[in-house]
């Protein structure tokens, strides 16, 4: 991006193009860490990250909780005219992400643009706002990373979507998704997410469990097989959930989603897209799914955000926990990074953030930590013992037995006795505060 890009008004007046003046710069308009140029692991930092600003809470939320309504008030919200106010929204988005300098966005398909009251006017407006959108991206190279439809905010989902009990409602539920389809392939989206945010159930007593995983795999097939026929050739991406809104989620965490996309043959066209928040609501760190999805080669993308500790839902906090994002990026080093996404920012202010200025605040503190992160992670997979020590508690694998145990050459009864020739195991420590130690130290 070599310009900023704004309509015919300017938004975030007196912002210019946010630019890196390393840890010493007192500039809070200014990156620290973030120096997009960077090379680290043989990829610049632009190169490993590939940032997006999610439409949704960025330009869309105004920061409502289950207590109260939204506190923002955003100047591109002003005009009742749906046509217009997509029009303002999108000059200001586009203003913000070249000023912020994010290569990429994402988004639902009613955050370009208010839903309409049938499909015709929905498909008529999406047109609208997606040939706008294509002015803006090629006005200032910003690319969609992926889109996706918004299948659970309207009341006719309360029950699901591709899972609801309700024929009427899954054929709805897809004349939509046809829709977002359409606008990502338009809009050169090089992946579509699909987040499953009312797919489960609250009672088995009223529910048909086995059914609703056949209809939800059939509309994902159906879904598949549609846009490789209009030439789409990005990945598909899940992003798991356990909980909230419904009791128990069909994609619960990351394994969850692997086993289902294997037994519904779906695993060749699909990824994962991992949410931070997401993993700990199941009761996992974030490094921990990273790795899961990696084992089986679906660690496609990230919606990059927290959660806090004390609260029990989604608070999908901006990400600043420097210990907690290192751990994350000695995974993804080790593992190569992601295939095919990026890092979305799918974080909204705090409710009590309520200036304009605060939407660039907060996405310069999460580029920054991630950037540090990933600058230190590197330090210590290239400078410290941890990739030794790691290796080596591993090494008895490395003995001759060892390598015929991982390669099945053993039965059962030849593994117990080789386990009488070797006598008793020695205790051998994990030294994990040493390693909690040295990632301290690097920080």
């Amino acid at each position: 991006m070599s310009q900023v890009i704004t309509g015919e008004k300017e938004y975030f007046q007196g912002i210019p193009k946010i630019q890196f003046e390393g840890k010493e710069s007192d500039n809070p308009f200014a990156f620290k860490y973030y120096d997009e140029n960077k090379v680290v692991a043989g990829k610049t930092l632009k190169e490993h990250f590939r940032f997006a600003v999610a439409y949704w809470h960025s330009f869309c939320g105004v920061g409502g909780d289950p207590f109260g309504p939204g506190t923002k008030v955003f100047p591109w919200a002003e005009k009742s005219d749906p046509y217009a106010q997509a029009k303002d929204k999108m000059d200001a988005a586009f203003e913000f992400m070249t000023k912020i300098g994010a290569p990429f966005y994402c988004f639902h398909d009613f955050d370009l643009i208010d839903e309409g009251d049938s499909h015709s006017e929905n498909e008529k407006r999406l047109q609208f706002i997606t040939d706008y959108a294509l002015e803006k991206q090629k006005a200032s190279g910003v690319k969609l990373l992926w889109g996706t439809a918004n299948l659970f905010s309207h009341p006719r989902f309360m029950n699901g979507a591709g899972t609801n009990p309700d024929f009427s409602v899954v054929a709805h539920a897809g004349a939509q998704l046809k829709n977002a389809l359409d606008a990502t392939i338009k809009l050169n989206g090089e992946n579509y997410v699909f987040w499953g945010g009312r797919e489960g159930y609250m009672s088995l007593l009223n529910t048909n469990v086995k059914a609703e995983l056949d209809h939800l795999a059939r509309l994902l097939h159906m879904a598949k097989d549609y846009a490789r026929s209009q030439g789409f050739k990005g990945n598909f991406f899940i992003e798991p959930k356990p909980m909230e809104p419904t009791k128990h989620q069909y994609d619960f965490d990351a394994a969850t989603v692997i086993g289902f996309l294997r037994e519904y043959d779906l695993i060749d066209d699909f990824k994962l897209n991992l949410e931070v928040n997401h993993a700990t609501l199941a009761q996992h760190t974030m490094q921990h799914e990273m790795q899961i999805a990696a084992n089986a080669g679906l660690l496609g993308s990230m919606d990059a955000n927290r959660g806090d500790y004390q609260n029990g839902w989604d608070t999908d906090q901006f990400p600043t926990n420097l210990n907690e994002l290192t751990e994350m990026m000695l995974v993804f080093l080790e593992v190569g990074g992601l295939q095919g996404g990026g890092i979305n920012f799918d974080a909204k202010l705090r409710r009590n953030s309520t200036d304009l200025d605060d939407l660039f605040h907060a996405h310069i503190g999460g580029m920054d930590a991630f950037a540090r992160a990933l600058i230190t992670a590197d330090a210590i997979l290239t400078k410290s013992s941890y990739s030794e020590f790691k290796a080596n508690r591993y090494a008895s694998f490395q003995s001759e037995n060892g390598q015929k145990f991982e390669k099945g050459e053993l039965s059962l009864q030849t593994l117990a006795q080789i386990s009488h020739e070797m006598g008793a195991p020695a205790q051998i420590s994990g030294k994990q505060e040493m390693i909690e130690n040295i990632i301290n130290q690097y920080l």
